[in-house]
C-alpha cells in the first residue's frame, strides 16, 4: 500500500471513486443503519438517538488528524480505512443472526464510522493538496455528485433490493440485510482494489517523517495555529448551522416517509421508498452539485455564498408540504423529495468550498479541513441527536416537526449573507489593473 503512482493521474481517474468510497460507508452508517433498524422493528426515538451516536467519529476527527500529519501517506491511510471497512461492514452482516444484534451492530457500526471518518481525513488532504484551488472548484460538482452516488448505492438500489428479497422472495428482515451488507463490503473492497493503481499521493505534511513527539507537538500547534486564524470563530459559526435544518430532516426524512399512514407517516415500503429517497433524491443532488460547482466557479464563492444558502434551506418546505397534505401519489412524493434534495446538492456546494478556501488554508491544511469538517459533523450529530425529542415534544407530529425545520432554517441563510472571506481565492486570475 505504500507504493506510488509512477505519475500523476487525470483528476477523473480518481476524484470520482475517492468520493464514492467516502459515500458508501458514510450514508451506511448515518442512514442506511436507520433503515436497517426500523426494518427489524425498533422506535423512532431509539433509532435517531442511537444512530446519531454513530456519528461521533466525524465530530471527533480533530482530535486525531494531526496524529495522520508525520506518519505515512494521505494515500496509504485511505487505503488502509477502506480494507478496514471491507472487514467491519462486513462483520456486520455476519453479527445480524445473532442474539443482542443492536449492541454487536452498532459496535462495528462505530468502527466503520471511525474508519471512514480516518478516510475522509486523509481523502480531502488528496484532493486539497493535489489540485489547485480553480481546480478545485472545477471539481467540486464531480466530487459531490459520486460521494451521492455512494446513496444512491446504499440508501437507494440497496434499500430497494431489501425489500424485493422480503416482498418478492419472501427473505426475513435479517436474511435480506446480510445480503445488503455483504454488497456493500464488497463494493468498498472494489474501490480499495481500484485506488491501489490509481489515487495520487498528495502533498507530505511539513511534519511528515517525524514520531510521536512530532506528533504531539502537531496537535498542540494545529489547534493554537486554527484558533489564530482571522474570523475564525465566526467561520465556524457559519458552518455549524450551515446545515442545521438539513440535519433534522436528514434523520427523520427516511423515518417519515416509511412510517404507517396512522402515525403521521406515508406509509411507504422499502421497495418504494428506495428509489425515492436514494435514487431520485439522489439523482436531485447529484444535478444539485454540479450545478452548484458551477455556479461557484462563475461567480466565485464569496459572490455566490448566500445564494446557496438559499437553495440549501428554502427546499425544506418539502417536507411540511408532504406532512401536511399525505399524499398517495408516489410521484408527487417523488418530485418533492427531489426538490430538497436538489436543493441540498446546489447549497451543500458553499460549505465544502468555503471549509476548503477560507478554513483550511495554512501549514496544517489536512487537519485544520478536518476540524471544520468536525463542527460541520458537530451539526449532524447534534441534530440527529435532539430530534426523537423534539418530535416527541411535539407530540410525535411530522407536521409540526417539519414546521419547527422550516424555523431553524432561517438563521443559516442570514449567517452565510454575514460570513467572513479572510482568504482571496480568485489566486488564478491577474489582479485588477488601472
Amino acid at each position: 500500500m505504500s507504493a506510488t503512482p509512477s505519475k500523476l493521474r487525470h483528476p477523473l481517474l480518481w476524484v470520482p471513486s475517492l468520493y464514492l468510497a467516502m459515500g458508501i460507508p458514510n450514508i451506511t452508517v448515518s442512514v442506511v443503519s436507520a433503515i436497517l433498524y426500523k426494518n427489524l422493528g425498533y422506535d423512532n426515538e431509539t433509532i435517531a438517538l442511537y444512530t446519531s451516536q454513530l456519528y461521533l467519529p466525524w465530530v471527533l476527527k480533530p482530535l486525531w488528524s494531526p496524529f495522520l500529519e508525520p506518519f505515512k501517506t494521505k494515500r496509504w491511510w485511505v487505503l488502509a480505512m477502506e480494507f478496514l471497512m471491507v472487514a467491519t461492514i462486513g462483520l456486520v452482516a455476519f453479527m445480524l443472526p445473532l442474539p443482542d444484534i443492536f449492541r454487536l451492530t452498532l459496535a462495528f457500526f462505530w468502527i466503520t464510522g471511525f474508519a471512514s471518518a480516518t478516510q475522509d481525513i486523509a481523502a480531502d488532504a488528496v484532493y486539497m493538496t493535489t489540485l489547485p484551488a480553480r481546480e478545485q472548484a472545477k471539481y467540486a460538482g464531480v466530487q459531490g455528485m459520486f460521494w451521492n452516488a455512494g446513496a444512491v448505492l446504499t440508501s437507494g438500489l440497496l434499500v430497494w433490493l431489501t425489500g424485493r428479497l422480503h416482498d418478492g422472495l419472501h427473505y426475513d428482515w435479517t436474511k435480506s440485510w446480510m445480503i445488503i451488507m455483504g454488497l456493500i463490503a464488497t463494493s468498498m473492497l472494489l474501490c480499495a482494489i481500484w485506488h491501489l493503481r490509481v489515487l495520487p499521493v498528495g502533498a507530505p505534511s511539513h511534519l511528515h517523517g517525524g514520531g510521536l513527539g512530532d506528533a504531539v507537538r502537531s496537535l498542540r500547534e494545529t489547534w493554537v495555529s486554527f484558533f489564530k486564524k482571522k474570523s475564525i470563530w465566526m467561520m465556524l459559526t457559519v458552518i455549524f448551522f450551515y446545515r442545521f435544518g438539513e440535519g433534522f430532516v436528514e434523520k427523520f426524512g427516511p423515518l417519515f416517509l416509511l412510517d404507517e399512514p396512522g402515525a403521521g407517516g406515508l406509509g411507504l415500503s422499502n421497495t418504494t421508498m428506495g428509489p425515492i429517497y436514494g435514487v431520485y433524491g439522489t439523482i436531485g443532488f447529484i444535478v444539485g452539485t454540479l450545478l452548484g460547482g458551477f455556479f461557484a466557479a462563475r461567480f466565485t464563492l464569496r459572490r455566490s455564498f448566500v445564494w446557496l444558502a438559499l437553495a440549501l434551506n428554502i427546499p425544506h418546505l418539502t417536507y411540511y408540504l408532504l406532512s401536511l397534505w399525505l399524499p398517495h401519489s408516489a410521484w408527487m412524493v417523488g418530485v418533492l423529495v427531489t426538490v430538497e434534495k436538489f436543493g441540498f446538492g446546489f447549497g451543500a456546494v458553499g460549505m465544502m468550498l468555503y471549509m476548503m478556501q477560507q478554513i483550511a488554508p495554512g501549514d496544517y491544511q489536512m487537519s485544520h479541513y478536518a476540524f471544520a469538517t468536525g463542527v460541520m459533523a458537530a451539526t449532524k450529530w447534534i441534530t440527529g441527536s435532539v430530534s426523537g425529542m423534539v418530535y416527541a415534544a411535539f407530540h410525535h407530529n411530522y407536521q409540526h416537526f417539519f414546521l419547527f425545520v422550516l424555523a431553524v432554517s432561517v438563521p443559516p441563510v442570514l449567517l452565510a449573507w454575514a460570513a467572513p472571506f479572510p482568504h482571496r481565492t480568485e489566486d488564478s486570475s491577474p489582479p485588477p489593473t488601472d
